[in-house]
């Protein structure tokens, strides 16, 4: 299930002819549907101060060689309350995942999440981690204060709660935008969103907590079926 999810699980970062390296890595993503959109987190994009002529959206694919390639890519469609974007690329097709039905995301459900933890620091060679969906919670937890609302928990607030994958895994910064796959289906049951830090985003590295977040699949047709309308 692995070999053959890999070809569908891409790079996602920014392009600029002027920066070395030229391509910028800021998160994982996977295709769908006809193979010709790209699924990662909203964060994963670059700042909205940011023009599109400094720094465009990209993916990387693997070819048959192993070999990564750059593809330009566009924002096809957006959804920032669930912290979710489909992209189109330029060129040909990728074998796209199967998302699952909603109902196969249910607590104690064996899954792997595959991406491309800690970015370059490993190499970009593609990890899966495995774990179980240990429960099943809303996103918007109440903030201890007002001091921990930042801008992205602000919008969760004003858009509604929503129910999110609490997983029993091990994710890094890298792994955002990667698939979360069904271990027996190997379909998508979701994207992996956030992890839950002891102290701070260096403490996901020296003091993992263990607990990770992620998007169910049951919030992507809009977003695809957008996207699809946008082509």
């Amino acid at each position: 299930m692995i070999e053959r999810s890999k070809p569908s699980v891409v790079l996602v970062g920014t392009f600029s002819p002027t920066d070395s390296p030229r391509f910028g890595f800021r998160g994982t993503g996977f295709a769908v549907a006809d193979g010709s959109l790209v699924i990662t987190n909203a964060h994963v994009l670059p700042s909205p101060d940011v023009t599109e002529t400094e720094q465009r959206v990209s993916i990387q694919v693997r070819a048959a060689n192993g070999e990564w390639g750059l593809r330009l890519a566009r924002v096809a469609s957006l959804d920032r309350a669930h912290d979710l974007v489909a992209l189109s690329f330029e060129g040909a097709t990728l074998p796209p995942l199967r998302v699952a039905d909603p109902a196969l995301a249910r607590e104690g459900r064996a899954v792997l999440f595959m991406g491309f933890p800690i970015g370059g620091a490993l190499g970009f060679s593609t990890v899966s981690h495995r774990g179980i969906i240990s429960a099943i919670t809303p996103i918007s937890l109440p903030a201890a204060n007002a001091r921990s609302l930042d801008p992205r928990a602000l919008r969760q607030l004003r858009a509604g709660s929503f129910d999110i994958l609490q997983l029993d895994a091990t994710a890094y910064p890298g792994n955002s935008g990667g698939p979360v796959l069904d271990q027996e289906t190997g379909e998508v049951v979701g994207i992996v969103n956030m992890v839950l830090t002891k102290a701070g985003k260096e403490s996901a590295l020296t003091q993992p907590s263990g607990i990770s977040y992620a998007i169910p699949a049951s919030l992507f047709g809009p977003l695809i079926e957008s996207a699809k309308a946008a082509k």
